[in-house]
């Protein structure tokens, strides 16, 4: 049974799983829009919509979580500045996937992560 099994493995150790999700929505972040595998926009979707949550608080405590998972500055004083003001009055779902051609070199379905 798979109980409390929620996450994506991605074929990678929890470090380097971890480290990936981190830069892709670090990306997502600081451009506004990535293109990854569906599965990996998938996972970097839970992320991305946690962070943005914890920037809607905008604690000390908020700061620290989302300091944890992102290791930069520069991109935390963004999250917490611009994106409580941008999604003020949305209770979720600030991101959407959206399905591109699959990729060339082994015919990965494709898809654009962006924020809404």
């Amino acid at each position: 049974m798979r109980h409390g099994n929620k996450n994506r493995k991605l074929s990678r150790p929890t470090d380097q799983r971890l480290a990936l999700l981190q830069g892709i929505v670090a990306s997502l972040l600081k451009h506004g829009k990535v293109e990854v595998t569906i599965t990996r926009a998938k996972e970097a979707k839970r992320m991305a919509e946690r962070i943005i949550t914890l920037s809607k608080y905008g604690d000390i405590a908020a700061r620290r979580k989302v300091y944890s998972l992102i290791r930069d500055r520069d991109l935390i004083k963004k999250i917490f500045t611009e994106l409580p003001v941008r999604y003020e009055g949305r209770a979720g779902g600030y991101t959407r996937i959206i399905k591109t051609a699959p990729h060339l070199g082994d015919n990965a379905p494709m898809a654009i992560l962006e924020l809404v």
